[in-house]
């Protein structure tokens, strides 16, 4: 439902966006834009439009603004901003919000730009304008450059005008819809064919860059060479720095140690064993906590006797520390000469780090830099051997490719005719029943690309005795927008794009020609959430929604303002009625149109 929500004498307060629209079971798979808000927009003061799935007409006088709608959906997904479109003195805009399901690609791409969802789990994405042409773009919640909202736009919407062809007029984009038409087996051949040419591409540029750099690359090679050599002179082994610390510390400090490890012992147990010099404490550890024990050992009490059993432990775990004590002790080992070979070892190890290594990364940085260094000589070798073995590997990437490309091609002559027959019979309900279209596939095995080798243009003939052109050169604006209809139609069940936006897709046609595109229009929205302006009642009629645009001047400001409402039972009757008959209050406009609604909703 659309409402007038503010006049131009004032600025409306924001208020927080409406929960997106429910979809209903006709909702396309791959979502939908469920509201659209345009502000300042040529004749548009401000204005909300709730979209429902399937198909969704825009009608109203000439030259009431019905353009403006498929005009904000174009700046929304990124358009080039006209100023000439913003109204004097305001700061327009348009905004959508887009249901997504949650595996939908775009969720992806809007999380790498920092957007996050709303709280009904919609994407919100924005556009503002200002009358000097400046523009900034939104995406939910978080300003992004315009080139974002565009890269999103090729997911989302595909919009089909007299003027703005957005798909399908690219050779490229020909390319890739013959593919898609030639089914999944072709699209996995050619994801084969982009893996072997990225392989072919790799080996090649290695060998010219070993060709052409052979010089500096044996230079840089003797320099890695070498720096291998010196660190297997040393051969340091992964901990090995931190350990030689360790050593070093106990050799230079070994009698401080000793003496620390025998007073500790003599402390717990005394000199039982006579090799500390002799001597009783006064009172040893081990001693006293014998006498506490059997102390409390011989009493009746059972906590005492509990008591007495932790200090037997204790006995045992000073025993136990002292005989430790001992073999640390016996294993210091105060030899000078071993001392003086793990410095100069420990000498040898910084050395190789202050050479190889980065600040702060020690023995470990040396054993990167020389794992680098090894794979980096793979790469280096510009040996004849060497430079013949890379040879044989590209000859045979390429082999391989050449193989692909040629099945590759082999898929796309085979789908070309069917592909260019359907399409042909979606036209002839056109009225473009004497076009004929077909494809032109020239291939250049010598210079192979990631696609193939072929160069794929469709080619139409408007009718007979008229030159074959490249369809976006040899048709008008209007059997344009019916070859891109068509192809839809013949795609609708594999298109991922989920809005698709027709203008004027009906200029030029009339009659049951018209009655055939608004039935191909429902079909395609039985997959697709589509968009159409048209101003035959014979489409409108399969609308799922209708609105109409409405253009009155506005006394008080005098301007012209624009509203646009969701007509619906007699109120859609009698816009049908106007637009087959300029009466809206005919009888016979509204019978009319009456049979026009019934003939759409059988939608066969």
């Amino acid at each position: 439902m659309a409402t007038r929500t503010a006049r131009p004498e004032r600025t409306p307060a924001r208020t927080a966006p409406a929960p997106a629209a429910p979809l209903t079971d006709r909702a396309p798979r791959n979502g939908a834009l469920s509201e659209l808000h345009l502000h300042g927009l040529g004749s548009i003061d401000d204005v909300t439009l709730e979209l429902g799935p399937g198909l969704t007409v825009v009608t109203g006088e000439t030259g009431a603004g019905k353009t403006m709608v498929v005009t904000g959906l174009t700046l929304l997904f990124g358009g080039r901003a006209d100023q000439g479109r913003v109204r004097a003195g305001v700061r327009a805009g348009v905004e959508g919000r887009l249901v997504l399901p949650s595996d939908s690609p775009v969720w992806a791409r809007a999380a790498e730009a920092g957007a996050e969802p709303d709280e009904d789990g919609s994407l919100i994405l924005a556009r503002t304008f200002s009358a000097e042409g400046r523009s900034r773009a939104h995406l939910g919640g978080r300003s992004v450059p315009v080139g974002v909202v565009s890269e999103l736009a090729e997911q989302l919407v595909a919009v089909h005008g007299q003027t703005d062809q957005l798909r399908l007029t690219r050779p490229a984009e020909q390319r890739r819809a013959l593919d898609r038409y030639a089914g999944a087996a072709h699209l996995a051949l050619l994801e084969q064919h982009r893996t072997a040419y990225a392989a072919w591409r790799a080996l090649a540029e290695d060998l010219d860059h070993r060709r052409s750099q052979a010089r500096e690359l044996a230079q840089t090679a003797d320099v890695l060479r070498h720096g291998l050599e010196e660190i297997a002179a040393v051969a340091p082994e992964e901990g090995e720095d931190d350990a030689l610390d360790a050593q070093a510390r106990r050799l230079g400090d070994a009698d401080a140690l000793r003496s620390a490890a025998d007073a500790a012992r003599f402390a717990l147990v005394g000199d039982v064993t006579g090799d500390l010099g002799g001597g009783d404490a006064e009172a040893d550890a081990s001693t006293a906590l014998a006498v506490a024990e059997r102390a409390l050992a011989g009493s009746d009490d059972p906590a005492l006797v509990l008591l007495a059993r932790d200090l037997a432990d204790a006995v045992a775990v000073v025993s136990d520390v002292a005989v430790q004590l001992a073999g640390y002790v016996a294993d210091l080992d105060a030899d000078p000469a071993r001392l003086a070979e793990v410095l100069d070892r420990r000498a040898a190890i910084t050395a190789l780090v202050r050479k190889y290594a980065d600040p702060g990364e020690g023995l470990a940085g040396v054993l990167a830099w020389a794992a680098d260094a090894e794979s980096r000589l793979s790469q280096l070798d510009v040996s004849d051997e060497a430079l013949e073995a890379l040879q044989v590997q590209r000859d045979a990437a390429r082999a391989e490719l050449d193989a692909l490309s040629v099945q590759v091609t082999a898929g796309r002559q085979a789908a070309a005719a069917g592909f260019a027959a359907e399409v042909g019979a979606e036209l002839a309900g056109l009225a473009m029943k004497n076009a004929q279209v077909s494809f032109q596939i020239d291939s250049d095995p010598e210079h192979p690309g990631p696609e193939g080798v072929d160069e794929v243009v469709l080619l139409m003939s408007p009718h007979p005795g008229a030159p074959t052109r490249p369809v976006h050169k040899g048709a008008s604006g209007g059997e344009l927008s019916r070859v891109m209809l068509a192809i839809e139609v013949v795609f609708a069940g594999a298109d991922p794009v989920p809005v698709m936006v027709f203008d004027e897709v009906d200029a030029g046609v009339g009659g049951s020609a018209a009655g055939e595109i608004g039935r191909r229009l429902a079909r395609l929205a039985a997959e697709h959430q589509v968009v159409v302006v048209t101003h035959l009642a014979q489409v409108a009629a399969f609308a799922d929604t209708h609105l109409v645009v409405d253009k009155s001047p506005d006394t008080a400001q005098g301007v012209t303002a624009t509203d646009i409402r969701a007509v619906r039972g007699e109120d859609r009757v009698r816009e049908l009625a106007r637009m087959l008959s300029g009466l809206a209050d005919s009888d016979t406009g509204q019978a009319h149109a009456r049979e026009l609604l019934a003939v759409a909703a059988e939608r066969p």
